[in-house]
């Protein structure tokens, strides 16, 4: 998706270890009119596959698949890094944040996420594929089925995408960027 790779190279930063930061546009201010052209790529990469859900996990997650629930006409449900005291049904998982260097039990109800459930996941990032391993696995918890994944941005030097082909996981990626090497963001 050219418009999205002219804005990480335009408005992107990076920083050693691997961290690209594009909290100016995706996940901390954004850009409505940005994401809104991403959840329609979303939806034309995914145009073959039955959903009836989109799932992602809170919070940089969030306003990328509202986007694509609005288009889509389907609900969206967002996977908690918190467990709250009221939820019902609970399932969860322990996942490992690569930006945070730490370990979430995130949870979702199984109210919304059933076995009638076919699931597209959206992310605005795929870098080691812990998340989205957390997310197989409430998915297959639930008995729903996982039709694809779509994450705005995959760090490919960081594997995530091996991780979940070798599950099986349909992966689609609107920008790949192959290496953050001295501070330089390369996009396939």
């Amino acid at each position: 998706m050219e418009l999205l790779k002219q804005r990480i190279l335009q408005d992107g930063k990076c920083f050693p270890g691997g961290i690209l930061k594009v909290d100016s546009f995706i996940n901390h201010q954004m850009d409505p009119v940005l994401l809104y052209k991403v959840a329609e790529e979303f939806i034309r990469r995914f145009q073959d596959a039955k959903i009836n859900k989109i799932v992602t996990i809170e919070a940089s997650g969030i306003a990328p698949a509202i986007m694509v629930g609005y288009i889509m006409r389907l609900p969206v449900v967002f996977i908690k890094k918190k467990k709250p005291k009221t939820m019902e049904n609970m399932l969860t998982t322990v996942v490992h944040s690569f930006t945070k260097d730490r370990d979430y039990t995130v949870c979702i109800s199984s109210n919304f996420l059933t076995p009638d459930d076919r699931i597209l996941f959206i992310d605005d990032f795929l870098a080691y594929g812990n998340a989205a391993m957390g997310v197989l696995d409430l998915v297959q918890q639930s008995g729903a089925k996982l039709e694809g994944m779509g994450f705005i941005i995959e760090k490919a030097f960081q594997h995530g995408r091996d991780v979940l082909t070798d599950a099986h996981v349909r992966v689609e990626s609107l920008a790949i960027i192959d290496s953050l090497d001295d501070c330089k963001i390369t996009i396939r």
